[in-house]
């Protein structure tokens, strides 16, 4: 099984220091978008890496650790969900990886970005498809995204009982769409979002 690799870096490398960048929470209905950045350190590379998708929720902690300790720097940011509603779900990204890009220790010449968009992240980019499966660097980005991600869903779960967001982490599953017809809309629920407005409507018109 093929992993991520430090190829797209190196071919970069001669701009200056390239950084990987991810994010995680696009498709939940409820709760902030998370990005990460991450620049590897070549010679001492973290165990474990791969797309966050591939990894169990242990695997991906134990890779957590890993980079935080191994990378030359890294950086974890948020857009919240008041910035999702008013930017849309595609301009909170951005923004959450451009504080991402902008919270790193060492500034980076570059970013390689996971997707099809390259997008304004403070320095020149490069959308990579798949690149959590290519990129060591997108890879870990992506593992400190989710993980930063499902640990502040945790956390809200405690602040906004009954929803179950320490198990689905906001997504549209049945156990959230059950706790939305008996509890509604809380403030960590993305209004913009097509099955959040409906219902809001569908109780207001009620």
């Amino acid at each position: 099984m093929l992993r991520p690799d430090l190829t797209l870096e190196q071919e970069w490398a001669s701009h200056g220091l390239v950084c990987g960048v991810d994010e995680a929470g696009r498709g939940p209905w409820a709760g902030p978008v998370s990005a990460a950045a991450v620049i590897l350190d070549p010679d001492h590379l973290p165990e474990g890496l791969n797309d966050s998708k591939a990894l169990s929720e242990a695997a991906r902690e134990a890779a957590e650790a890993g980079i935080k300790a191994r990378a030359l720097c890294w950086s974890v940011a948020f857009a919240t969900v008041e910035e999702i509603d008013r930017l849309n779900i595609l301009r909170a990204t951005e923004l959450a990886m451009r504080r991402a890009v902008q919270g790193l220790a060492q500034r980076a010449a570059l970013a390689l970005i996971d997707g099809n968009h390259a997008l304004d992240v403070g320095c020149r980019s490069v959308a990579v498809i798949k690149g959590d499966a290519r990129s060591a660097s997108i890879a870990a980005a992506s593992i400190l995204a989710k993980t930063a991600r499902d640990r502040l869903m945790h956390e809200l779960e405690a602040e906004h009982p009954g929803y179950g967001f320490a198990r689905h982490k906001g997504y549209g599953v049945p156990l959230h769409r059950q706790a939305l017809d008996r509890l509604g809309p809380c403030s960590q629920h993305r209004r913009s979002f097509a099955p959040i407005r409906l219902m809001i409507e569908d109780r207001l018109s009620a």
